[in-house]
């Protein structure tokens, strides 16, 4: 269900596209007085109330947002599918500079239309919103997580974020050399912030050698300061070209592994926390011809997402780590069937992920 009125033309082309995925419900919202500017897409319910973040972006037009909003709750079905969740997927996407826009007020007026869709959807962080911007939007809205302890949440989730994608490193390296073993392998890190800096300490604790690299020179230098024996490099272009490189983990933006990426890249697997990495559907099959070893996204960070949705049944941090240390056992099930099916590990994943979808809904179907 769609409530379109008043939508601008190209918005309406966008939301009705065919190859937009069959999402179930799409809200646009605003509220004059705050400022408001908001899209709430629910890809799928099939397996539970949808779960997703919030993005705050000042995007340069609406049917920017709207497609933004549309492929992101879309990969969230697939991720919390993968990870076990009884939750479908669902994103919202606010319009606007999160430094300059965001506002109590808004916030607030936000919370009201997540409640308005009466726990179809199930709200969280995401780029541009935090801890403290989800207690606010809490106090309208019940079906907010990745709230602060002291508010009842479970606080910042890029701790287990990381542990997952560390965990599928270790599947990653069993998988093509036999020993999950990290010790010793040269890890390139691109973006050492929420996520990246702990990704560092998993690997350090077990004997890696790491190179990082990251936009944010203070990022950078927070590291160095505390680990003097961690490489820096300039940029991603010399990090995916560092001799003896082993893993490129991709922590930072989506689109990372592309046309001009994949030729240079030297490392043989690619595991990483960004979202959205392969820039286009034909990347992994380069990635594939070239024997580099892609560990799909959506499964190995999907740590956050197992916290948030924990935070319902009252959050409990070892049970969290407990489960997300299964990403370990699901990266090697993927690898297993792609080999098996004879397609590359991300359409694997997608197979997976779509057959759970399938059985629930015939389920609820009876």
């Amino acid at each position: 269900m769609t409530d379109v009125t008043g939508a601008p033309a190209d918005v309406l082309h966008t939301l009705f596209r065919s190859d937009q995925g069959g999402h179930e419900q799409v809200v646009l919202c605003q509220d004059r007085r705050s400022g408001l500017k908001a899209v709430i897409a629910l890809h799928s319910t099939a397996l539970g109330p949808a779960l997703g973040g919030t993005r705050f972006h000042p995007y340069a037009t609406e049917a920017e947002a709207v497609t933004d909003a549309l492929n992101l709750a879309r990969g969230m079905s697939y991720k919390n599918a993968m990870a076990g969740l009884d939750h479908g997927g669902g994103k919202a996407v606010i319009i606007g500079d999160p430094e300059r826009d965001k506002s109590e007020e808004l916030l607030l007026a936000y919370g009201r239309f997540v409640s308005s869709l009466g726990g179809r959807y199930v709200t969280a962080c995401d780029v541009g919103t935090y801890v403290a911007d989800m207690d606010v939007v809490a106090r309208e809205c019940r079906w907010t997580t990745g709230r602060s302890p002291e508010n009842g949440g479970a606080g910042d989730s890029s701790v287990l974020t990381a542990f997952g994608v560390y965990q599928g490193m270790r599947a990653s390296a069993a998988h093509l050399w036999g020993d999950p073993t990290l010790r010793g392998r040269t890890v390139g890190i691109a973006g050492v912030g929420k996520v990246g800096h702990h990704l560092v300490e998993h690997l350090l604790d077990e004997g890696a050698h790491v190179v990082i690299t990251d936009v944010r020179q203070e990022a950078v230098w927070r590291i160095a300061d505390k680990h003097p024996a961690v490489g820096v490099v300039t940029d991603t272009e010399a990090l995916i070209q560092v001799e003896g490189l082993d893993i490129y983990a991709p922590c930072a933006l989506g689109g990372a592994l592309n046309d001009d990426t994949v030729p240079a890249l030297s490392a043989r697997i690619v595991c990483g926390a960004a979202n959205n990495q392969l820039a286009h559907p034909g990347v992994e099959k380069d990635l594939a011809d070239r024997g580099i070893l892609y560990a799909p996204d959506y499964v190995v960070n999907a740590g956050g997402v197992i916290q948030v949705a924990d935070e319902l049944h009252g959050f409990d941090f070892e049970r969290c780590r407990a489960k997300a240390a299964e990403i370990y056992d699901t990266t090697l099930d993927i690898f297993a069937r792609a080999k098996e099916d004879g397609i590359p590990p991300a359409a694997a994943a997608d197979r997976i992920a779509e057959q759970r979808m399938h059985e629930a809904a015939m389920e609820r179907a009876r």
